[in-house]
């Protein structure tokens, strides 16, 4: 009974088993970003009799396993994918009973990336100053961008590269360890992920460094300064970043102060009295500390103005010259009006007294020659050319007789009231001792 069963099972048909198809990579997303995750699926369509059939999937990608062995599930999560994930992805379906083994389809998936944008650089310390000697930190920085950057830094409109770096970074760091006064200039970075160079913007970077003593130098036209000087007190910090205020003191006294926007230093000019004797120095700030410098003592004499030495010799000479010029045109002036005066004296009647003369006289009637004593005195009168004397002669029988006289000759003539009358005489040169 039992073999006839047997026989009978064995005398229907079987029906063959159905294939198992392959299993499906999916990828979510498709076409991921540079950064972003992605999950991968495999997908396998078991019949509908062998539900329970417990299956292992292994992922690949090229010919490399993704993960350190397969898994029960068919999912696989990658957190971040770069540009290098790229490649050729595909599954495999393990059926643990019986053991059978599905092989899916290749899919090909593409990383993209995000071009790098908006590149800035900043500083540490912050507010684009440092102290001379501290440490100054370049960051370059973008808000976008995916893969490997590589950063440049550049100082110098020109661009004289620093450093470069290469990291899978929105930022990165370059580091100066001690500023100098060389490294006081413009700054930029560029950021680079494969799609194009993207450049920051230019910064200053300004490097300060606290001041020197300084230096107050004393500068006079002479040896001794004197009342009426003029000293120059140049002061100069020879290290300091600008801009440097200077003030000068006079005995502990802010006499003047002055800026120097360039760094350089600054010059006082003092027109000197008495009071401007004693000590000076000078001080010198930058917003870092102030320095003074040494004291310098000034002192200021009163000149002697009755010493030579007080007055230079070319003002001496001046004077003397001045006043030996005028001395000799006086005395020229002097001797000429003398000599004028003598002239006139002799030539003019109406400038000289009458003086006595002894004559003979030429009337027929007069006494003794050495009796007669004539003499004759100016009249004041005067009319046009002519000069009118009166003349008076001793002689008994004639009265006082007036004689005229035309130039040089003289006649004789005898009248009751006879005026002379003198013709002026042409002035003429003589000898000022003839004057005399």
């Amino acid at each position: 009974m039992l073999l006839w069963f047997l026989l009978l099972i064995c005398a229907l048909p079987c029906e063959p088993a159905a294939p198992l198809p392959r299993p499906v990579l999916k990828a979510s997303p498709s076409q991921p970003l540079e950064g972003n995750p992605m999950i991968l699926t495999c997908v396998m369509q078991l019949p509908p009799q062998k539900p329970d059939v417990q299956n292992q999937f292994c992922f690949f990608r090229d010919n490399q396993m993704l993960g350190l062995d397969c898994r029960t599930s068919p999912e696989l999560q990658i957190p971040v994918v770069w540009s290098k994930d790229s490649g050729s992805y595909w599954c495999q379906a393990k059926i643990m009973t019986p053991s059978i083994t599905k092989t899916s389809l290749r899919f090909q998936i593409h990383v993209q990336s995000i071009p790098v944008s908006d590149v800035s650089l900043e500083t540490q310390p912050p507010g684009r100053w440092v102290m001379e000697g501290e440490k100054l930190v370049l960051i370059c920085s973008v808000a976008n961008g995916t893969g490997d950057i590589t950063f440049f830094w550049y100082r110098g409109a020109l661009g004289l590269n620093l450093g470069t770096k290469t990291q899978r970074s929105l930022r990165a760091e370059f580091e100066i360890p001690s500023v100098r006064q060389t490294d006081a200039e413009q700054y930029y970075c560029v950021a680079d992920n494969g799609h194009g160079p993207n450049l920051s913007g230019l910064i200053n970077i300004t490097v300060k460094s606290p001041v020197s003593h300084p230096v107050l130098t004393l500068r006079a036209p002479r040896a001794h300064t004197m009342v009426g000087d003029t000293v120059e007190l140049h002061c100069e910090a020879l290290r300091g970043s600008a801009p440097i205020l200077y003030q000068l003191y006079h005995e502990d006294v802010i006499l003047r102060n002055s800026s120097a926007p360039s760094g350089r230093g600054v010059s006082f000019n003092l027109n000197l009295t008495t009071e401007h004797s004693g000590n000076y120095f000078c001080e010198a700030d930058n917003g870092l500390g102030a320095q003074r410098s040494k004291a310098v003592a000034l002192n200021v004499t009163v000149p002697d103005w009755n010493g030579s030495d007080h007055l230079t010799s070319g003002v001496m000479e001046g004077l003397f010259a001045s006043f030996g010029a005028i001395i000799f045109l006086a005395l020229l002036f002097g001797y000429w009006l003398k000599r004028r005066t003598g002239r006139r004296s002799a030539e003019d009647p109406l400038r000289k007294n009458a003086s006595p003369i002894t004559q003979q006289s030429d009337y027929l009637n007069s006494p003794d020659s050495m009796q007669l004593q004539p003499f004759y005195e100016n009249a004041n009168i005067v009319g046009g050319d002519k000069v009118y004397s009166l003349v008076y002669h001793n002689q008994q029988e004639l009265e006082p007789v007036i004689v005229q006289h035309t130039g040089t000759h003289m006649e004789n003539k005898v009248f009751p009231d006879i005026y002379s009358r003198l013709r002026k005489a042409d002035v003429t040169d003589v000898d000022y001792e003839d004057a005399m």
